[in-house]
């Protein structure tokens, strides 16, 4: 599997869940869209649209009954569940809208969790980086765990976790929602420069002022791609 720069191509996705009763709910029907390298691509939609399901779709998190996703050559939902999982480490920095943080765990033991899971020792330089992200993004250097930090600083933790492996693929659901207005424009101008330097970058997001920087813009509604708006994104 290669890691380099490539599009993510959704072809004719179908996703089904059940309900607590039982009954199916069609999070997303025959859902298509290709999000290129080098661009800033956000997803919009009213709530229940599909947009979070369709994200956790493209880090092979959730798996589809039908279509197909590919990132390059590898066809992401035809892995089994421990490729998944590998592929996943090696190309995806994803930022959860909960965050997902180690709560007893400090800011920067957070953001080094991803390095853990590929090596028992954190080399020097990936410890460096990962002070630096936490700098760039403005988190305070205070020992102590993460549940008494802000969720907005919280969610900053968060998006330096996800860039902490310099990975091609950056996947963002909400990432400026508990962000005050400066904190806010500071990460949406991150995520343009990661997608501007290359890196396929998607994010879900109801901020007019990130919806304002996008490159591709994809609309949704009950599980479906809206048509593109003329003069819009595209």
């Amino acid at each position: 599997m290669t890691r380099g720069h490539a599009s993510l191509l959704v072809q004719a996705v179908d996703a089904v869940f059940a309900d607590a009763g039982g009954a199916s709910i069609h999070a997303l029907q025959q859902v298509s869209a290709e999000f290129l390298p080098g661009q800033l691509s956000v997803i919009v939609g009213p709530s229940g649209s599909g947009k979070s399901t369709l994200l956790h779709a493209l880090a092979g998190i959730v798996v589809p009954q039908h279509g197909l996703i590919s990132f390059g050559a590898t066809v992401v939902n035809q892995l089994d569940e421990s490729r998944r999982d590998a592929w996943r480490l090696a190309h995806c920095g994803l930022v959860f809208q909960e965050f997902r943080l180690i709560d007893e765990l400090d800011a920067l033991g957070n953001v080094l969790l991803p390095a853990q899971f590929q090596q028992a020792r954190i080399p020097a330089l990936l410890r460096a980086r990962a002070l630096e992200l936490l700098e760039r993004f403005d988190v305070p250097q205070r020992a102590g765990p993460v549940a008494k930090m802000s969720r907005g600083e919280q969610q900053r933790v968060a998006l330096a976790r996800a860039l902490l492996l310099d990975p091609p693929l950056i996947l963002a659901d909400e990432p400026t929602a508990s962000l005050d207005a400066d904190n806010g424009q500071r990460i949406a101008a991150a995520l343009k420069a990661l997608a501007q330097s290359g890196k396929t970058v998607i994010t879900v997001t109801h901020d007019d002022k990130l919806v304002a920087r996008a490159d591709s813009l994809l609309r949704m509604q009950a599980g479906q791609v809206l048509p593109s708006i003329a003069g819009s994104p595209t």
